[in-house]
């Protein structure tokens, strides 16, 4: 919908084909939907994402398992601070502050079925309210409950493990001087992910300093995220960057029979290694050529087998790959 205007109706159908009724997140009252001349909200679209939520009662889910309550009676609701601050978030929102586009858009209030929208300082208290064991009684039950609505692949899921780089501005916990390609010399975080690609949903995630090395916990992270999966829900292969080659993580892996692709560094002893390839299998139209060989790095227990790609980047007489 591209433009809407919202109306309080009866809860009789409406006749026309471009109207519809909608019931809020929050609230009983019955909304009337239908397109107009002159945009009402420009956030009109999000009432499908509020529909999903209220299929799967997403807002008995928050506040069954929120574990704090405000006692004045002029508070917004918690479980309707932290939806407010979700869906400032899908429109667009990068800031606390940026909550405030949404504060005086009565249509929007009316498709999210709250009376007021909470202001930035109330987004911030909310938040600054979760300690850790707050954090574990809230976060680690819906995050289970989510899990639980997956459809799993029937041959287990592909787990990416990934990492970011957030730059900070100030001192903030935790922020610090490391590998940071946008903004060199600057403080940052380096946070590592477990994403479930298929879906995608992140299923884990690490908070770290700026100059934590990619590959760092990695095993101990994985262990945990392999935890969080519910019975029945398998990982049929890793897959993650050079960041990640390191000799403890496959050696985890290949204990736990789970199949792997790590992208490997080319260090001096590899670049010597891959130039020794003989036999090559044209693909693509030619362009590319893949090979594999097995090599036991130093420092490594056992041999593992490589898989190479090279691509043709000039034709004709002195052509060469890379």
């Amino acid at each position: 919908m591209h433009s809407g205007g919202v109306n309080k109706t009866d809860t009789a159908s409406a006749a026309q084909n471009d109207t519809f009724n909608f019931t809020p997140l929050f609230g009983s009252d019955e909304l009337k939907l239908e397109t107009t001349p002159k945009a009402v909200t420009p956030f009109a679209g999000m009432v499908s994402f509020f529909g999903w939520l209220g299929a799967l009662e997403f807002q008995k889910r928050v506040a069954a398992v929120m574990p704090f309550e405000y006692r004045s009676p002029n508070a917004i609701a918690p479980e309707q601070t932290l939806t407010a601050f979700i869906s400032a978030v899908i429109v667009g929102a990068s800031r606390f502050a940026h909550a405030g586009w949404l504060r005086h858009d009565k249509a929007f209030h009316a498709l999210l079925g709250v009376k007021r929208f909470p202001g930035e300082d109330a987004i911030r208290r909310f938040f600054h309210r979760f300690t850790q064991p707050h954090i574990e009684v809230f976060w680690r039950p819906l995050w289970r409950w989510m899990l639980e609505l997956i459809e799993a692949p029937k041959a287990g899921f592909s787990l990416d493990l990934d990492s970011t780089v957030f730059s900070r501005e100030g001192a903030q916990e935790g922020a610090a001087k490391g590998y940071n390609p946008r903004r060199p010399g600057r403080k940052s975080h380096h946070p590592i992910l477990a994403v479930l690609a298929e879906m995608p949903f992140v299923l884990h995630a690490w908070m770290r300093s700026g100059n934590t090395g990619s590959s760092r916990g990695v095993v101990e992270f994985l262990k945990e995220a392999l935890a969080l999966l519910p019975k029945g829900m398998g990982i049929r292969c890793v897959r993650a960057d050079s960041g990640f080659f390191d000799q403890k993580l496959l050696s985890f892996l290949e204990e736990i029979g789970i199949s792997y692709i790590v992208v490997a560094k080319l260090s001096r002893q590899m670049k010597l290694k891959l130039c020794g390839i003989g036999d090559w299998v044209a693909v693509e139209g030619g362009n590319y050529e893949v090979s594999s060989l097995r090599v036991k790095l130093g420092g490594w227990d056992v041999e593992r087998r490589f898989v190479v790609l090279r691509e043709r980047i000039r034709e004709g007489p002195g052509s060469r790959h890379r």
